[in-house]
């Protein structure tokens, strides 16, 4: 299995970099299910920025789909084989503020379950080098099927806020096995570069 694979952008629009492993390593604070080199990718508007913050926010979860990225395609990095797909997991609320920091709170509750309760909706596509995971996606989203060969830039899924995530984005992550617990992480980069926390994807 390598140690890098360069991956094409799962996405088009603008999305902000956010838990980049340019910025550090292990880039989610934990190598735990191979997460070394995981990646998340936010979906902002125009000018940067997701759903207005409101003093509302401050206070109570807010519905997914007033996120500018709620729904929007997630499409294939890689030419590959679909070995999991799995999207029935809810769409929760999006939690800033105070409910951000009740919900951190159970986050070891999530993690004590498994890598599933932590993904939630999720494809895999095998390459023949490295199994790439996109996780949180969207309820009832997911376009392909186990045994399918995808292109890249195929649809996949949409962008949702399934389980471990406070707002709706995308995690990637590359792995050297099908079976997260058994896996090692590979390291990823994007048409050939590692984007860094903060920036702002443009495509």
């Amino acid at each position: 299995m390598p140690t890098s694979i360069d991956l094409a952008l799962p996405f088009a629009g603008d999305w902000l970099v956010q838990n980049s492993p340019a910025n550090r390593v292990p880039s989610h604070g934990t190598t735990l299910f191979a997460s070394s080199y995981a990646i998340d990718f936010v979906p902002v508007n125009s000018s940067g920025r997701t759903a207005p913050f409101t003093p509302g926010s401050l206070v109570r979860p807010e519905p997914a789909a007033r996120f500018p990225g709620f729904g929007r395609p997630i499409l294939a990095p890689t030419t590959g084989l679909v070995i999991a797909a799995h999207d029935k997991e809810p769409d929760h609320p999006a939690y800033r503020g105070l409910p951000s920091i009740r919900y951190a709170l159970t986050q070891r509750q999530r993690a004590a379950a498994g890598w599933k309760a932590l993904a939630g909706n999720h494809v895999f596509i095998d390459t023949g080098e490295a199994v790439i995971a996109l996780c949180h996606l969207q309820r009832d989203s997911i376009a392909v099927t186990p045994g399918q060969h995808v292109q890249t830039g195929d649809i996949v899924a949409r962008c949702g806020n399934s389980d471990n995530s406070t707002e709706p984005h995308l995690h990637v992550q590359a792995i050297d096995d099908r079976i997260v617990e058994n896996a090692h992480a590979v390291s990823l980069t994007f048409n050939g570069a590692l984007p860094r926390n903060g920036q702002i994807i443009r495509t």
